[in-house]
C-alpha cells in the first residue's frame, strides 16, 4: 500500500486526511487489542511502525515531516502527564528517602546496558544512551499493571513509586548531558552546553518545587478551555525553549508538569489525557518506522541478553529497595517484577541517539528491547500475582 501527497493542494490536503485516517485506525485497533489482553498498547505501535518503515512489507510512504511533528508532540505531552502525577512535596520526599535505591537501581541496570555497549566496541556515547535504555522502568507500564491488579494500597507499592520518581528526576540531568554529547561539539563548547543545559535544569526544578503553587494559581481557571490552552501553550514554549539551549523538551515538558500543582494539575490531567494518548501513539509508531526492520535479526541476541540480564537485576533492585523498606518476601518479589517493563523513556533515549547517527544498531536494539520487556514484564507480574493468592501465611504479605 502507498500513499503518494502531491500535486494541487486540494490534493494534497485530500491525501493527507486519508492518510492521517488510515494512521490513527490502525492505532486504534491495536490498542483495543492489547486493552483486550491486559497489555499496554506501545510494543503494538513500535511493531506497526516497523511494518510500515522502508525495509517493513507494507511502507507506506508517510508524510514524515508531519508524523515527525505529531511525534514530537506526542513525547512532550507523554512527559507533561507524567510530571502532573508528581506533587513538589512527593518530590522532596522522594529524594529524601529514597537515595540508597535509587543507587542500587542505578548500578544494577545502567550498567549492564552501558557494558554490552563498550563490548560490541560502541563509541562511548551511544553506550551510555544504552545504559540509559536499559536503566528506567516504564512508568507508564508500571501504574497500569498497579492499577489492573489493584495494587495502589499495597505495603510494597510506596518503594515503587518512590524508585519511579527518582528515574524520572535523573532523566532530567541524564536527557540534557546526552543531547549535548551527541551534538559531538569540540571539548569547550560541551562544557559550555553542558553547564548551560544543567543551570536550566536546575533552575526550572526550583521554581517547579518553590513556586508550584503560584504558577498554577496563574494558569487556573473555571473553563476547561482556558486551562487546556493556557497548560499546552505553557509547555509547548518551555519544550521549544529548553531545546533551544540544549535542554531536552521533554525534561521541559515533565518540570511544567511538575510545577502545576493542587486541584489545577488533576484537572490538567484530565484535559490533558485524550490529547497525550493520541500523539504518544504517533510517536511510538513514529520510532518504529525509522528503525530498519532488516536490522532487526542481526541484533536481536542482544536484545534478548540484555532484557535477560536487565530484567533479574531490575527484580533484584527492587527486592533490595522493598525488603529495606520493611517489606516482606511476597511484597519483595511484587515490587521487583513490577519494575521489570520497558517503555516510553527507553524509547525516548534511543531516539536521541537515532536522530544524531551515534549508531545504527542502538534503534533496532531498543526496539526489540522494549518489544521483549514491555510483554514480558506485566505477565511476569501477573503470574507472581496469581500464585501468590493461593493459600499463605499472613505473615509473608506483610
Amino acid at each position: 500500500m502507498t500513499l503518494v501527497v502531491g500535486g494541487p493542494d486540494a490534493a494534497t490536503t485530500s491525501a493527507l486526511l486519508i492518510e492521517l485516517g488510515l494512521l490513527v485506525l490502525s492505532l486504534a485497533v491495536l490498542a483495543r487489542m492489547a486493552h483486550r489482553i491486559g497489555l499496554s498498547p506501545i510494543p503494538l505501535y513500535l511493531v506497526a511502525g516497523l511494518v510500515a518503515s522502508d525495509g517493513g512489507p507494507l511502507r507506506l510512504r508517510l508524510s514524515r515531516e508531519f508524523v515527525e511533528l505529531g511525534a514530537e508532540v506526542g513525547l512532550v505531552l507523554l512527559l507533561l502527564a507524567l510530571g502532573l502525577q508528581y506533587s513538589a512535596s512527593e518530590l522532596r520526599a522522594g529524594l529524601r528517602t529514597g537515595r540508597g535505591a535509587a543507587g542500587v537501581d542505578l548500578a544494577a541496570n545502567f550498567t549492564p546496558g552501558l557494558a554490552m555497549g563498550l563490548l560490541l566496541g560502541w563509541q562511548p556515547t551511544a553506550a551510555l544512551l544504552l545504559g540509559g535504555v536499559t536503566y528506567i522502568s516504564s512508568s507508564g507500564v508500571v501504574a497500569k499493571v498497579l492499577s489492573d491488579l489493584g495494587r495502589v494500597g499495597n505495603r510494597e507499592t510506596p518503594t515503587v513509586l518512590t524508585i519511579l520518581v527518582i528515574e524520572d528526576l535523573v532523566m532530567a540531568a541524564y536527557l540534557p548531558l546526552m543531547a549535548v554529547l551527541v551534538a559531538r561539539p569540540g571539548l569547550t563548547a560541551a562544557a559550555v552546553g553542558l553547564t548551560v543545559a544543567l543551570t536550566m535544569v536546575s533552575l526550572a526544578m526550583v521554581v517547579a518545587l518553590r513556586h508550584g503553587g503560584t504558577i498554577s494559581r496563574w494558569i487556573r481557571s473555571p473553563s476547561d478551555e482556558v486551562l487546556l490552552l493556557s497548560v499546552l501553550g505553557i509547555t509547548l514554549a518551555v519544550a521549544g525553549l529548553a531545546q533551544q539551549l540544549q535542554v531536552s523538551a521533554a525534561v521541559g515538558a515533565f518540570l511544567v508538569g511538575v510545577a502545576i500543582s493542587g486541584p489545577v494539575s488533576s484537572r490538567a490531567a484530565q484535559l490533558i489525557g485524550p490529547l497525550r494518548d493520541l500523539f504518544a501513539a504517533t510517536f511510538f509508531f513514529f520510532f518504529g518506522v525509522v528503525v530498519d526492520l532488516a536490522a532487526l535479526p542481526a541484533v536481536l541476541w542482544v536484545a534478548v541478553v540484555l532484557a535477560v540480564v536487565t530484567g533479574a537485576t531490575k527484580v533484584a533492585s527492587g527486592w533490595w529497595s522493598a525488603t529495606r523498606a520493611g517489606v516482606g518476601r511476597r511484597g519483595a518479589l511484587r515490587a521487583g517484577t513490577v519494575l521489570i517493563a520497558r517503555g516510553e523513556f527507553s524509547v525516548v533515549i534511543a531516539e536521541i541517539g537515532v536522530v544524531a547517527g551515534v549508531n545504527p544498531a542502538l534503534g533496532p536494539i531498543a526496539v526489540a528491547y522494549v518489544l521483549l520487556l514491555a510483554f514480558a514484564g506485566p505477565i511476569i507480574t501477573r503470574v507472581v500475582d496469581r500464585s501468590e493468592r493461593q493459600p499463605a501465611s499472613w505473615q509473608d504479605d506483610l
